[in-house]
């Protein structure tokens, strides 16, 4: 991958840094995601929610199944997860409903589209470019909006100066160029004070993405759930911050083994949110905490618990120890220090 950039930047120049994260992760020949085998899981190199727990999917069931009321039962209701990986969130939360619903997976890697058709043989996975383009019912994405590609940018002079990659010495780096003025136009409105010499991450294809699904949402809801938060929020924290992964470990520098690692931006849900509001849907954001609680993780909890002190008074140590690794994930769903902070945007079609 990283001769195939070079290539690239020898021929047209320095890139837009969306366009060489786009390359890195999507390419359908070489890209992380695209070509790579599963990533979230034990053996790759990070792990979310739904690999945590299968409350996760189990506890978003239950907003599907509101969410399905409220629209009046439609025959045509269908659940669809963008990003659906090993199926680690469709499968529980299918397994969960107490109706039958279409069920669609947008995946963008052949390895994870196969995996899913293996595990669930009911639903529909396809790629991101044979998506449905109308939906009625709920389309989740975890995890998903942090990987779309963003631009990058450094405050100098009381304005901006993007960074493209480019190359020295048969290496890729980072060059400052003149920011485009889409770039200058979303970093005034969502990046906040950022200091002089600091960097900031534009993520307008995450808010074209959100829009692209507004627009296919004829009923129901998109709901976003992702590291990140308000743009005061990631102000206040210093800005998004760009980071990569590798074997469940911080990874290298971006530039670094490209095509190999993963590449993610905190999301500004303050921008998604605007976006969605753009296409006429109506937004609340929560934590991750807030919104499983809402959906009723804790009192499933509460529940499990009581019954793990009936089986250990019982003698039931195989049971015992089920109950207790599914309370162990789920109770880590919810802790406000970790996966628990999370944000989530719920964005609605009213009516």
């Amino acid at each position: 991958m990283k001769e195939r950039v070079l290539r690239l930047i020898r021929r047209e120049g320095p890139l837009p840094f969306e366009r060489f994260m786009e390359l890195v992760l999507y390419d359908p020949a070489e890209g992380y995601y695209a070509a790579g085998p599963l990533r979230a899981r034990p053996a790759g190199d990070f792990t979310t929610s739904p690999e945590v727990s299968p409350a996760f999917g189990e506890t978003l069931a239950e907003y599907a199944v509101g969410e399905n009321r409220r629209l009046g039962e439609p025959s045509d209701f269908t659940v669809a997860e963008a990003g659906a990986g090993s199926g680690a969130l469709l499968g529980p939360l299918l397994a969960a409903l107490p109706f039958p619903a279409r069920a669609v997976a947008v995946e963008a890697s052949a390895a994870a589209r196969a995996a899913l058709s293996a595990r669930l043989p009911c639903l529909n996975a396809c790629s991101p470019q044979e998506a449905p383009d109308r939906l009625t019912g709920v389309m989740f994405a975890n995890e998903v909006a942090d990987n779309l590609p963003v631009a990058l940018a450094v405050r100098e002079g009381g304005g901006w100066s993007e960074r493209r990659v480019g190359e020295e010495g048969g290496e890729l780096m980072l060059a400052a160029a003149p920011a485009r003025a889409g770039v200058r136009e979303w970093l005034d409105a969502y990046a906040g004070e950022v200091a002089e010499g600091g960097t900031a991450a534009a993520q307008l294809a995450a808010g074209d993405w959100i829009s692209d699904w507004a627009g296919r949402l004829a009923a129901g809801s998109l709901v976003v759930l992702d590291y990140g938060g308000s743009a005061a929020d990631l102000a206040a924290r210093g800005g998004a911050v760009l980071r990569t992964h590798r074997g469940h470990r911080p990874g290298p520098h971006p530039l670094e083994s490209p095509g190999e690692i993963d590449i993610t931006a905190d999301v500004n849900f303050t921008a998604l949110a605007d976006a969605a509001r753009g296409r006429g849907l109506e937004c609340e954001i929560l934590t991750q905490r807030e919104f499983l609680t809402r959906y009723g993780l804790p009192a499933r909890l509460a529940d499990l618990r009581e019954r793990e002190l009936r089986l250990a008074r019982a003698g039931e140590h195989l049971e015992r120890l089920r109950a207790r690794s599914w309370i162990t994930g789920a109770s880590a769903l919810l802790d406000p220090a970790g996966l628990g902070g999370f944000r989530v945007l719920i964005a609605r079609r009213p009516g």
